[in-house]
């Protein structure tokens, strides 16, 4: 499902772009501005499985996009200035802010150099527990576990299920079943649980996944003293909002704000939700967000910023920098809002 899905999604972008319709559809849906989104910044890997592809881009893709922001005159601003544009309904100039999720090393080792290159701002969602160096990337160690052999064993719905990965789609196929599986647990203790069994059985040391590949909060605070960049909260574990209590939820929100208030002596006024889609992230982690104080929350729900986004600052859509499609053609149908509006049924905000 999941490589159908980007197939589609290729497919759509493609057919935007040699039909010529998002320039038809650009004065309609560019909207005022757009956040973009990414996870993992640094060189493109040539492994044959890599089901965690789509959340890296290289440095030279990041390039691209900041040129081709630069060919249209948009502004890049810091999330401070877009509260401030949406707030004061200042839209005189289109604008647009780059985020990276989870506070991975690489956004300081390779997004930055890149960011500096063009004097552009960069907000870096932190989960405290991965600074901490004690939380866990289960995506990465479920990636980890089926690279490593020929064949797993988990007990997917009741049932002890055997898959499949000695080869490079069979590893796929798998890490797509395994994936959605986990997601579908009840919380996130049971998830987690499964994660460690699945390790543990298979000798990956999930513990040492988030000292590797996270900024600890001795990097972050030389990495937030730079001008160009700014921390949010990413929660402290990285769970799923959406499937807890809401107070377990409200102290995921207001302790990872204070954590890294704390660690770096900045403020931390902008938020990304965890997964951040519909099953993550609604109505009630929307009002959470503003109740602790929070300026702005990013969601995964793709879309770009209108006026009217200036009614949901805490529930903003954004645009994904997605490393499927790393193709600098394709960067004029996703800053002209055809994509996500046709992704979203020609609705220009998705908050409900």
């Amino acid at each position: 499902m999941k490589q159908f899905r980007t197939t589609v999604i290729r497919a759509g972008l493609e057919a935007l772009y040699f039909s010529g319709a998002h320039l038809l559809l650009r004065p309609i849906f560019a909207g005022v501005g757009a956040v973009f989104m990414l996870h993992h910044v640094g060189p493109a890997r040539c492994d044959a499985f890599q089901p965690n592809r789509h959340l890296a881009v290289t440095p030279d893709f990041l390039r691209a996009m900041l040129t081709h922001l630069r060919d249209l005159d948009v502004d890049v601003v810091s999330m401070d200035e877009a509260h401030r544009r949406l707030t004061e309904r200042n839209f005189t100039r289109r604008f647009a802010c780059f985020t990276a999720d989870d506070g991975y090393r690489d956004n300081r080792d390779y997004a930055l150099p890149v960011m500096r290159e063009f004097d552009a701002p960069l907000t870096v969602y932190v989960t405290s527990d991965f600074a901490e160096g004690c939380g866990r990337l289960w995506w990465v160690a479920l990636e980890r576990v089926i690279a490593a052999g020929s064949a797993i064993e988990a007990p997917i719905d009741g049932t002890m299920t055997r898959l499949d990965t000695s080869t490079a789609p069979a590893k796929q196929a798998a890490f797509n079943r395994m994936h959605g599986w986990l997601r579908s647990l009840p919380g996130e203790r049971e998830m987690q649980a499964e994660i460690s069994a699945l390790c543990a059985r298979h000798g990956i040391d999930e513990s040492s996944i988030a000292r590797e590949l996270c900024m600890s909060w001795d990097e972050l605070r030389t990495f937030a003293k730079d001008p160009l960049v700014t921390v949010g909260a990413h929660t402290v574990t990285h769970c799923n909002l959406a499937k807890q209590s809401e107070t377990i939820a409200s102290f995921e929100l207001a302790t990872s704000r204070a954590r890294i208030e704390d660690a770096l002596q900045r403020p931390a006024r902008h938020l990304a939700y965890p997964y951040g889609d519909r099953l993550a992230a609604g109505q009630r982690e929307f009002a959470l967000a503003r109740s602790i104080g929070f300026q702005t929350a990013v969601t995964t729900r793709p879309g770009m910023l209108f006026p009217e986004s200036a009614d949901h600052l805490t529930a903003l859509q954004r645009v994904s920098l997605n490393g499927n499609f790393q193709d600098a053609r394709l960067l004029p149908v996703l800053t002209s809002g055809a994509a996500t509006a046709v992704w979203n049924g020609f609705r220009r905000i998705d908050a409900a």
